[in-house]
């Protein structure tokens, strides 16, 4: 008779049950036995060298995705670690399980100086997750993994964190392993007939209706592409969508929200149909005024308290953006050819005055935007950290296909998340990945190079070196503060990532850089590119 499966077995077999094929995690002396039941699981385990490295490779993975990276950390100083990496999934409402261990049941909350103990450890997390979960017996896993699966795939994205004590990780469960499987998803929400009658109604009657997509489009391209075509109305995208409508569509205003030509124009509109967007404020450059919505505002978000945020809608529809695009596609009738010509020539009109509208220093930058552009396969995947050069790419450089971009510039705008932040997109796909990263941000986690030549993944990284922290540096400058704390001595990064035993080359004009990417692309290893410019 085979001996009964314990805990972290049958949490591993749920695991690929739910089609998780990786996991990112650094093993410690609590999780030993969550590790014995990861042999022989058909999960793949990456190892990274800090655990902030873990959740940022989950976050790129789920991204380049759409599937829920997933990371082990160990009790405190793991969990405290991955703090800043969940904070921004959740900010930018990407889908990643975080599994920690936690100090012994009988332990939990009394402070009595155990190893790692961190009194009230659930606390730390609760504020940077969807969904938080104590496992007080071990026969309540298979429920709890799916309720966080159901979170993860059928409500509004964000990390679920679910702590196990470490005296479960050895318990048996019931029954043998071949017994536990995944419970089916959850069918995406539709909207009501008559919420769709009423948004159709009032985007036909519409003389400028405009169309505002967020991450939570990140599935419905397609169907808002068609919308647009039908009305003959201008589509502009968040930075958490760029690519979700090809940027080549002359239809398709890009990200450019920043600047004011491509606000007016979604403020004037008589009908603005919303999906997936809080309108936030990092869409407008940072600009704290909330859009002044002049006409009817429809909103579309799978999660009922984003419907009012920033903006009270005139419709509010709680339902899944791709449905409900579908929903509203056929009950729109196409307008005359005339029409979408005239807003296709609206569209150009209002990108050249967005370019007029730059900040001082990009047109100096724009030529390394147009060498990354022609640089980049069409459908690969662009993961920027926040850098200076990242801020003229978000707007600047145009892209084709969803989850293409991946970036932290939006939201919680932490540093260091591009280069583990590509090789988690990397490992997720076949897909053509380059990383973009200032040299301040790549020294908080430049250990996580090391990962990349374990891997053996050709990853071009581009580092922007300005010798500092080249943003604030300018905002000083501007504010007349003198300058303290941005003039940063720079390492030979070349140097550092032959150490590594990765590639590094450094260049200093953009017609250089096509070739150091096909260089680059060429190798089973990361190549650093320093684009030296201080």
């Amino acid at each position: 008779m085979p001996s009964a499966p314990t805990c972290a077995q049958v949490l591993m077999r749920l695991l690929r049950e739910y089609r998780v094929e990786k996991v990112f995690g650094i093993p410690g002396v609590h999780t030993i036995e969550l590790y014995r039941g990861l042999p022989g699981s058909g999960l793949q385990h990456i190892t990274p060298r800090h655990e902030q490295g873990a959740a940022f490779m989950a976050d790129g993975y789920a991204r380049a995705s759409g599937r829920p990276g997933v990371c082990f950390l160990i009790t405190g100083p793991g969990l405290t670690n991955a703090a800043t990496a969940m904070a921004q999934a959740y900010s930018d409402s990407v889908p990643m399980l975080v599994i920690s261990a936690v100090n012994r049941r009988e332990d939990l909350g009394l402070g009595g100086g155990r190893l790692h103990e961190l009194p009230r450890q659930s606390d730390v997390s609760r504020g940077l997750c969807i969904w938080q979960h104590t496992l007080t017996h071990a026969e309540q896993l298979p429920e709890v993994i799916a309720r966080a699966f159901l979170l993860l795939t059928s409500s509004r994205p964000g990390p679920v964190h679910i702590e196990i004590p470490i005296d479960l990780f050895p318990a048996p469960m019931p029954g043998q392993l071949d017994d536990y499987r995944a419970c089916p998803g959850a069918q995406p929400a539709a909207a009501s007939a008559k919420a769709v009658a009423t948004a159709a109604g009032w985007l036909q009657e519409a003389k400028r209706p405009a169309i505002l997509l967020g991450g939570g489009a990140q599935e419905a391209g397609l169907e808002a592409a068609a919308i647009s075509e039908k009305l003959g109305a201008p589509v502009f995208l968040s930075l958490a969508a760029k690519g979700v409508v090809d940027e080549r569509h002359p239809l398709c205003g890009g990200a450019n929200l920043s600047f004011r030509c491509a606000r007016e124009r979604v403020e004037s509109a008589d009908v603005v149909l919303a999906v997936g967007t809080e309108l936030a404020e990092t869409d407008r450059n940072l600009v704290r005024e909330n859009y002044a919505f002049r006409g009817k505002l429809i909103r579309v978000d799978r999660d009922p308290a984003q419907l009012t945020c920033n903006a009270s809608p005139d419709l509010a529809i709680c339902a899944d953006a791709r449905e409900t695009l579908e929903q509203l596609n056929g009950a729109l009738q196409p307008r005359s050819d005339a029409a979408r010509e005239a807003a296709a020539a609206e569209v150009a009109q209002i990108l050249r005055d967005c370019r007029a509208e730059w900040w001082p220093g990009s047109e100096a930058r724009f030529p390394w935007v147009e060498a990354l552009r022609a640089a980049l396969p069409e459908d690969g995947v662009l993961v920027t950290d926040s850098t200076q050069l990242a801020y003229n790419t978000n707007h600047a450089l145009p892209l084709y296909h969803p989850r293409s971009h991946i970036t932290c510039t939006t939201g919680y705008g932490t540093l260091g998340f591009a280069l583990p932040a590509a090789i988690g997109a990397k490992l997720a796909s076949g897909r053509e990945v380059l990383a973009l990263i200032g040299d301040g941000g790549l020294m908080f986690t430049l250990g996580e190079l090391a990962v990349a030549v374990e891997q053996r993944l050709s990853l071009p990284i581009l580092v922007w070196n300005n010798a500092g922290y080249g943003e604030i540096r300018d905002f000083m400058d501007a504010a007349e503060v003198p300058r303290e704390g941005v003039e940063l001595r720079t390492p030979d990064f070349v140097a550092l990532a032959r150490a590594f035993g990765a590639e590094g080359c450094r260049i200093h004009r953009p017609d250089q850089l096509a070739d150091a990417v096909a260089g680059a692309r060429a190798r089973n290893t990361p190549t650093l590119i320093e684009i030296a410019v201080a």
